[in-house]
């Protein structure tokens, strides 16, 4: 299994990166936004925490800044109902300590939160997740907002949805990782204007 990427970050995308190792071998990644916004700019050197879904119609790879918040991904992997890509856009809107807080306090508001998570499937998380996450960090959020939540948030206080926020502001961190908050959302506002493709 394929446990940790280190080299050159070749490519960025809205929901991908792609690492060259010095071998010259290029991983596809897919990243869940918090990750996306800490990576460095295309060309510089990368370290990420992959985990490995080998499905019927294909192998995908997942990557991740720390560890912590890869074993949270595949912890909810484990729960019926959520696939790789469910459980990526769960940590793109929450940090994996305040998603496994919500699941032992069994905070059903703060689950439906993500896109594509109704009440049912929340509530089959918290059902089947709750007593399985002893191991997992769950105290207060110990990673700062990024820049990426504050835009998400700001789109959405706006009226947008949650769906369409985050993938507006996941083009603008592709096209430019180093923006800051009022950047990132004046390039979100652009994309969602329709006026980049």
């Amino acid at each position: 299994m394929i446990a940790l990427l280190a080299g050159t970050l070749a490519a960025k995308e809205a929901d991908r990166v792609v690492v060259r190792t010095p071998s010259g071998v290029g991983y596809e990644c897919f990243v869940p936004t918090r990750t996306l916004a800490e990576l460095p700019g295309v060309g510089q050197p990368v370290e990420l925490h992959t985990s490995l879904v080998v499905r019927e119609d294909g192998q995908s790879l997942y990557a991740f800044a720390t560890v912590e918040e890869r074993r949270v991904f595949q912890r909810l992997l484990q729960a019926s109902g959520i696939g790789p890509r469910l459980a990526l856009a769960m940590l793109s809107v929450h940090p994996g300590e305040r998603l496994v807080r919500s699941i032992r306090e069994r905070d059903i508001a703060t689950l439906v939160a993500v896109p594509g998570v109704g009440k049912k499937t929340a509530e089959r998380l918290v059902l089947e997740l709750a007593d399985k996450t002893g191991d997992l960090e769950a105290g207060e959020v110990t990673r700062p907002s990024t820049a990426s939540d504050a835009a998400t948030k700001a789109l959405v206080r706006l009226g947008y949805g949650a769906p369409e926020a985050d993938d507006a502001v996941r083009r603008a961190l592709a096209e430019d990782g180093r923006r800051d908050t009022a950047e990132l959302l004046k390039a979100a506002l652009t994309f969602l204007a329709g006026g980049r493709r």
